[in-house]
């Protein structure tokens, strides 16, 4: 298993339901990251065709079904052009659509996940917040991207921040990286709204405190159609330190960058350590107690 990789995030402004559009930057920015010789880029949640197209209710559901995306549909698939190419793993947010047991089209708040062999599927954001209830589908099943670096984790926003437990469950699955393609706005009408936004994303923070692995986080930045999206999307880990504490360093990105753009940063992923997920050094037993908390 290897231990090195080039990380990419992006700050991505969407166009409101123009999904040609958003399509075209997405390939262009992949492909200066994976010429820049990124392993890994992550977009940020529904990417591919704005957030607020899907919440806002004066839009048709039939339009949104038109709009989104099979898990090997034709966007997909030009995405998973470009990381054959490269060798590389893409992984962008949008709509998706499937058919339930009944033959009824269900839409989903999706990751699309691609890499070196083509197509690999999506990830369904398991906790839809708030607004996403009206037109998604809830999905059950976590998700081991499978890289040379071991598995990776992924979880979309809300996922990520208030539900420890699927980063958990992917740190004791061996996952030494988490993606978090997110949605997270500013409310840029409130004053101290960007103190708070960093607050919220302190949550990430914390979730390295806890869980000593890396986490790259993609958001959108702008405004879309009503919401002002906050950017900050960056890359961040354990921190080498000489008291041998857990704590947090910021490897590339910036949680104040609220511009369109694209982060790299190489990564050393033998620092997460999973502390609580190894072997405890005195009795060989691991902290986390899985098989109990199941019986509870």
């Amino acid at each position: 298993m290897e231990d090195v990789l080039t990380m990419a995030v992006v700050n991505f402004k969407p166009s409101y339901g123009e999904k040609e559009q958003n399509l075209n930057r997405i390939l262009g920015f992949a492909r200066a990251a994976c010429r820049s010789g990124a392993d890994v880029i992550l977009f940020p949640e529904m990417s591919l065709t704005g957030y607020d197209f899907y919440t806002d209710e004066d839009v048709p559901r039939e339009e949104k079904i038109r709009l989104a995306e099979t898990a090997d549909g034709e966007c997909i698939q030009k995405v998973a052009e470009i990381a054959q190419k490269y060798g590389s793993y893409i992984i962008y947010g949008g709509p998706e659509k499937a058919e339930d047991e009944d033959g009824n089209t269900v839409l989903y708040n999706a990751a699309f996940l691609t890499g070196p062999e083509g197509v690999i599927g999506t990830y369904r954001k398991i906790h839809p917040f708030g607004a996403e209830n009206t037109w998604c589908k809830k999905g059950d099943t976590p998700v081991l991207l499978q890289t040379p670096w071991g598995p990776v984790g992924i979880g979309i926003c809300y996922d990520s921040y208030q539900f420890p437990e699927l980063m958990r469950w992917y740190t004791n699955h061996a996952a030494r990286l988490y993606l978090n393609p997110t949605a997270e706005v500013e409310e840029v009408s409130k004053r101290g709204s960007r103190e708070s936004f960093r607050h919220y994303y302190s949550l990430l923070e914390a979730a390295v405190r806890c869980n000593y692995i890396f986490i790259a986080s993609a958001n959108l930045t702008g405004y879309d159609n009503q919401d002002y999206f906050a950017g900050g999307s960056y890359i961040i880990g354990p921190k080498i330190d000489p008291f041998f504490e857990t704590d947090v360093f910021c490897y590339g990105g910036s949680n104040d960058n609220t511009q369109e753009t694209l982060s790299m940063a190489t990564i050393d992923l033998s620092l997460a350590s999973r502390a609580l997920c190894t072997p405890n050094p005195v009795n060989g037993e691991t902290d986390y107690r899985e098989e109990l908390y199941k019986t509870w």
